[in-house]
């Protein structure tokens, strides 16, 4: 085994730790989770949520996004933090908007946002920090208590030390102590830092706050090369929101973009099994549907969040069969 992981430099033995204190903190006892899903025991509850990428070609204003999530019948939203700011910035009302969403008895899972919260650079990790927490102060006043914190500014580094990350993260959490807003550390298969599975869960493991969780996605497991049976070591409770999308056998792996995604239950990815591992882990979070196919950005986004919804259900209702 290397004593380098894509670019992360960790000596051996400090890797070794981080990893086994990730399998003891995330990890999911399977005779405890075949006995909370064994005979007798209720149907797994999730929320079906609407991530709002998967309309965001139609231009709909917020208000619009969450008439469209509450007809076609979502139990909650995951919006996106510019346009809130942008909503706001144009005379928008977030308790006006909290009503709203409540008025279509949905909640709000998940927001996205793209703090720099964990480069190198201080200046920019600083500011980075303050825009977190304008960020969460939005979510909180519509109602939501997590929001994305995803590795934006570090795409591209292969040299970022995960035991900083898990620093950094750390920081991040505290900072959502205050605000009242969990951040939910996020993959993106595309990085080279936070790229993967493993890593998540070191850098949540190893930060030692007890809020820490995760942000998941289906298509960002495939892009960065996690093995979907990975699955299996994360503790349903850790995992609010999983995005929820399917990916076409081509183009392959290393080519393959945002683009490409496609319904759920349309493409290769193995969802069924993916479910039943995450339900017998605990898992009763929300499956928000992020989609970013321009096909579908054309068609009438009442339908394509209603063909989402109807395939989203069948796709959970064969796992649990």
């Amino acid at each position: 085994m290397s004593e380098q992981t894509t670019g992360q430099f960790l000596d051996r033995r400090t890797l070794l730790t981080a990893t086994a204190a990730a399998g003891a903190s995330l990890g999911v006892n399977a005779l405890a989770a075949q006995g909370r899903s064994g005979a007798g025991a209720q149907e797994p509850r999730v929320l079906f949520c609407l991530n709002m990428s998967t309309i965001r070609g139609q231009k709909l204003s917020v208000p619009e996004q969450v008439d469209v999530a509450g007809k076609a019948g979502y139990d909650a939203i995951e919006p996106w933090l510019g346009e809130l700011h942008k909503y706001v910035e144009t005379g928008g009302s977030l308790a006006d908007l909290k009503k709203r969403i409540a008025d279509h008895g949905m909640k709000v899972a998940s927001a996205i946002g793209f703090a720099e919260w964990i480069v190198d650079d201080d200046a920019r990790r600083a500011a980075g920090l303050e825009v977190a927490k304008k960020d969460m102060g939005v979510v909180a006043a519509i109602g939501g208590k997590h929001i994305a914190a995803p590795p934006a500014g570090a795409t591209r580094q292969t040299d970022l030390n995960l035991l900083k990350a898990t620093e950094r993260y750390r920081a991040l959490l505290e900072l959502g102590d205050r605000e009242g807003v969990i951040p939910e550390l996020e993959i993106w298969g595309h990085s080279t830092t936070l790229g993967k599975l493993s890593e998540a869960l070191l850098v949540a493991a190893e930060c030692k706050h007890p809020q820490a969780c995760l942000l998941l996605d289906v298509f960002h497991l495939y892009k960065g090369g996690s093995d979907f049976s990975g699955l299996r070591l994360v503790n349903g409770n850790v995992l609010p929101c999983l995005h929820f999308n399917d990916y076409p056998a081509s183009p392959p792996r290393d080519a393959i973009k945002d683009a490409d995604r496609i319904f759920p239950g349309d493409g290769v990815a193995p969802l069924t099994q993916m479910l039943r591992d995450l339900l017998a882990a605990g898992f009763h979070g929300a499956l928000s549907l992020e989609i970013f196919n321009a096909t579908y950005w054309k068609e009438d986004p009442y339908g394509v969040a209603r063909i989402g919804l109807q395939k989203m259900k069948e796709t959970v209702a064969k796992a649990v069969s």
